[in-house]
């Protein structure tokens, strides 16, 4: 009896093992591809550095440039800046091998839709970071270059500057994932268009308390993080119907 028991146990056992196994061997994955193409991308840290601080070197008075406060810095903030890109870079990948771990448990008629979706969040994130750089950092950085007070030489720190751009990236970046969260709660049935539509107040609401959050102390950035955020919430509750409506369509032809 205590052989056939262990043998229930082990069968019991080895599909969690599996799992944990292909689990371990797609984040190692992940983390070979991360480290590949930041050994591709190091020698152009400096470069990429560069690039990124375009947008803040434009507006500085003539003659002045940005400094490095801190003994490590020069090294260290490129290096920072690389790594995060090399991230970026690596995001497809590492959602395409989610999906490869969570995928086989899907049903097909779900599978139709998540995997759209899934796309849509790769697109929307580098929308998100496209915007914060082309759209939010040169007014942002103008409205802190131009409100010093005279006889005040403006010239930030290479560090914090990174601080404050991986902060508006990051802000953005998940801000323009709100469409496929709202349809992913509709379609979960967490909630209906209907319901956020009722509470479309009080979601006005968070979006400027997010941008609040997640931004620097200035109205400029706090606006261009919330509306955008309150027109893409309409946008997933616009396609959020028409989720919902296909779904019942699809259970009344079941039934």
């Amino acid at each position: 009896m205590s052989g056939t028991a262990n043998n229930k146990d082990n069968n019991a056992t080895q599909p969690l093992v599996a799992h944990l196994t292909e689990l371990r061997d797609r984040l190692l994955r992940c983390v070979l591809v991360i480290l590949l193409i930041f050994l591709g991308l190091f020698s152009f840290a400096n470069d990429i550095y560069f690039y990124i601080s375009e947008p803040l070197r434009i507006l500085l008075p003539e003659g002045t440039s940005m400094i490095a406060t801190e003994v490590a810095s020069p090294f260290l903030t490129p290096f920072k800046l690389t790594l995060i890109t090399s991230i970026v870079v690596a995001m497809p990948f590492i959602l395409f091998q989610a999906w490869g771990f969570i995928a086989p448990g899907m049903y097909q008629s779900e599978k139709r839709i998540a995997f759209p979706l899934l796309f849509s969040s790769i697109v929307l994130f580098y929308a998100g970071l496209a915007f914060a750089y082309y759209v939010v950092f040169p007014l942002v950085f103008g409205f802190f270059s131009s409100v010093g007070p005279e006889g005040v030489s403006y010239t930030p720190d290479i560090a914090r500057f990174l601080d404050i751009t991986l902060k508006l990236f990051f802000a953005f970046g998940i801000a323009f994932e709100i469409p496929v969260a709202t349809i992913l709660l509709i379609w979960a049935g967490v909630t209906t268009p209907e319901d956020l539509a009722n509470k479309r107040p009080y979601i006005v609401v968070g979006c400027f308390v997010f941008g609040m959050l997640l931004t620097p102390p200035d109205i400029i950035s706090q606006a261009l993080l919330a509306i955008p955020m309150w027109f893409l919430f309409e946008f997933g509750v616009f396609f959020g119907r028409f989720i919902k409506q296909r779904s019942e369509e699809g259970e009344e032809t079941t039934q």
